[in-house]
């Protein structure tokens, strides 16, 4: 079967058998005879014009790519049936995890379909709701998101953060609570910050000098600053208050104590994993920052203080994290005292509620809660409902109700009431959504990687699946920057695995699954373990008949992006289907973009030394096509105001496959217009997008699904 249609002034030839398209002709993308040289290694750039983002060109070829992905996407025969039945089973309440603030309880909802949660303010847990914010009246099209709440020491004023069309660049304002009007207060540029309040006066917050025009999303981010806001007056009057002029690559916080006593300074960025700690008080004027430590290399994390000790969450000399006793008068090493030792298991986060400190570890990528008291002393464990996640834990260390969310691949995420002081458990909020559990199983298997390493995956599917290699089946990654990918449920997966396909999450290293030891083997020379921990968990699941090669789509986001452009030119016969989403793409030039440096601690740099760029060049996706190779019927996704990782990875990658595959397979970008990297994405984008991704997985699948 022939199919014609014309995209851009030309037409496209397909034909067509089971979703295979065998002639395919893109938009021509002119090329630049731009070389660059790496230690006497010149490496050609032909579309770097592609990385100025606002040029009039490369608007104008971004146009073009849209019409030819559009026009394919359109030519799938329930792509719309996918995005109407998408629209049914997303339309249902969905409710944040309560927080109390002062005399207030606050909690974020959803009614359905609404773009943007909306924050709500009740007196009590019996109190009235009402609407404090809804962001979906900051924007008419739902792009203006919500992205950071903090609230004064008295609980009377909250500074919020919004951002425009996903961009890291943020605004802050501020709502009287007993007015619920908002100040005049206002600032504009703000990126990589939190509102720290001092006492009710003000906030700390942080920000880059604002960037020249044009250059808003594009240009690399340095010389980061903290400064200080009085609340009622403008920002042209807010005082500087930490910088680092010689040290343009660091980036600096301030945060406050529960009590408002202490400030904490914590310094990151580089190419060194962790982050420096320092603290000073705030009753003492003349107080400078001490150091509680000054190195980086280990990650330190303040949680509160208790019995006037600061807890402190590490990896320092405990790669699966422990929790230090520090008393800020003394805070030298030699002073600390191990309050809460590792153990076998991650752990996660630490909490304070009812006198007790709640440790919430993973077992095996699988949450669990220890309850202890102030000394350390285990008093009990959290009964959970299964396999999954507790997260979003709220609640006052002198409270005796704590709150939590819980989900898991097959359960979909529930609000869940916790009383310190009679130990019981019970759902504060369950969602009311077209999903029956019981009709579907996760379990987790482990296999091993080409070095003989154990890797960790969770497969969920209907219950009763044939094992006979002909199953549709998503692979999904991340593998770095010490994050871990632990069961949660997602309503955007449920057309898929309706239809007979089956969901697979891979725990890689690069991770924080396994603790710092487990992150360190997947970064720098040993980056490419990532790879080929994603490719080894590919042969598995065809050898053990859960699909097979004709059958088997990846996907993955940023660094996941990364993955999988990276498996796809080094393994391009395994895959069917393959979705690069904002991927870091391009490994010679990411850390010249906004925030990419500071990646280097994960990735290392092109400019380092000669083994780091040779090593970086060989598995760089970019660099990597080869001419006349037969790649996956692939759907690269970025966003025009993505200045995370910046579209310019995606432009060149889709340029570079387009000018030098055999033309068997659609090579396709979607260019999202007022979007960013993924924060903040209003509801309706959401849909569309995911319908999207699932028509064409669906489609070169040879799915035909009944909706």
């Amino acid at each position: 079967m022939k199919k014609v249609f014309i995209v851009a002034g030309f037409i496209v030839i397909m034909s067509v058998t089971n979703g295979q398209s065998m002639k395919w002709k893109y938009p021509t993308t002119k090329m630049s005879h731009q070389k660059d040289v790496y230690f006497g290694d010149t490496v050609a750039d032909p579309y770097r014009w592609l990385e100025n983002d606002t040029a009039t060109d490369t608007k104008e070829w971004v146009k073009e790519q849209n019409k030819l992905t559009f026009s394919y996407l359109e030519q799938i025969p329930f792509r719309n049936e996918l995005k109407k039945y998408l629209t049914k089973v997303w339309d249902y309440p969905k409710y944040g995890t309560p927080f109390k603030k002062g005399k207030h309880y606050f909690f974020f909802k959803n009614d359905g379909l609404q773009n943007q949660s909306v924050l709500y303010i009740q007196q009590g847990l019996a109190g009235k709701a009402e609407v404090l914010l809804d962001p979906n009246k900051l924007s008419t099209d739902g792009t203006v998101a919500l992205t950071g709440l903090s609230f004064s020491k008295d609980g009377n004023y909250m500074a919020y953060q919004t951002a425009k069309s996903g961009s890291d660049w943020n605004e802050i304002f501020v709502i009287d609570i007993q007015t619920r009007k908002k100040m005049s207060d206002h600032i504009h540029w703000c990126k990589f910050s939190t509102a720290a309040w001092l006492g009710n006066e003000g906030f700390f917050y942080s920000t880059y000098d604002r960037p020249e025009k044009g250059m808003e999303y594009s240009a690399k981010n340095e010389y980061h600053k903290v400064y200080f806001h009085r609340l009622g007056t403008s920002e042209t009057e807010d005082k500087l208050m930490y910088e680092d002029p010689e040290n343009p690559l660091l980036s600096f916080n301030f945060d406050t104590d529960e009590a408002g006593n202490y400030i904490y300074l914590t310094v990151s960025g580089g190419e060194e994993f962790g982050n420096q700690l320092f603290i000073k008080s705030v009753k003492d004027k003349s107080a400078n920052f001490e150091a509680i430590y000054a190195k980086m290399g280990y990650d330190f994390y303040p949680i509160d203080i208790v019995g006037g000790k600061i807890l402190v969450m590490t990896n320092y000399n405990a790669p699966n994290y422990q929790v230090l006793s520090v008393d800020p008068t003394k805070p030298q090493e030699n002073n600390w005292q191990i309050l809460i030792p590792q153990t076998d298991d991650v752990l996660n986060s630490v909490s304070l509620a009812g006198g007790k400190i709640f440790l919430s570890y993973l077992h095996d990528v699988k949450s669990k809660v220890i309850v202890c008291d102030t000394t350390g002393k285990k008093i009990n464990e959290l009964q959970l409902p299964t396999i999954g996640t507790v997260s979003s834990f709220s609640a006052k260390k002198d409270d005796n109700i704590a709150f939590f969310a819980f989900s898991s691949y097959a359960f979909p995420t529930t609000i869940y009431k916790y009383n310190t002081d009679k130990n019981t458990t019970e759902v504060f909020h369950a969602p009311q959504i077209q999903f029956d559990p019981n009709l579907y199983e996760t379990k987790q298997v482990f296999f091993k990687s080409l070095d003989g390493t154990k890797i960790p995956m969770f497969i969920t599917a209907r219950k009763g699946i044939q094992l006979d290699g002909n199953n549709p089946l998503l692979l999904y990654g991340y593998g770095g920057f010490n994050i871990s990918l632990t069961p949660s449920f997602s309503v955007s997966n449920l057309p898929f695995l309706n239809n007979g396909g089956i969901y697979v999450v891979v725990n890689l290293r690069g991770g924080g699954e396994y603790g710092h030891k487990w992150h360190e083997l997947g970064t720098k020379m040993q980056k490419q373990n990532v790879f080929n921990d994603f490719i080894a968990a590919a042969e598995y699941l065809i050898k053990e008949k859960y699909t097979s090669s004709e059958k088997l789509a990846i996907l993955g986001g940023s660094n996941g992006g990364l993955l999988v452009g990276a498996c796809m030119t080094q393994r391009p016969d395994l895959f069917k289907v393959c979705l690069p989403q904002v991927g870091v793409l391009d490994m010679l030039r990411y850390h010249k973009f906004t925030i990419g440096w500071a990646w280097a601690s994960d990735y290392g740099t092109s400019e380092e030394s000669k083994e780091m760029y040779s090593y970086l060049k060989n598995y760089s996706p970019l660099h990597n096509v080869k001419k006349g190779a037969t790649y996956p019927a692939t759907l690269v996704f970025t966003a025009d105001h993505d200045d995370r990782v910046v579209p310019a990875h995606s432009f060149k990658f889709i340029s570079t496959l387009q000018a030098n595959d055999s033309g068997k397979n659609p090579l396709l970008i979607r260019i999202d217009t007022d979007a960013g990297h993924g924060a903040g994405k209003p509801t309706s984008k959401s849909i569309e997008e995911t319908a999207d991704r699932w028509a064409f997985i669906m489609y070169h699948l040879g799915m035909t699904p009944k909706l």
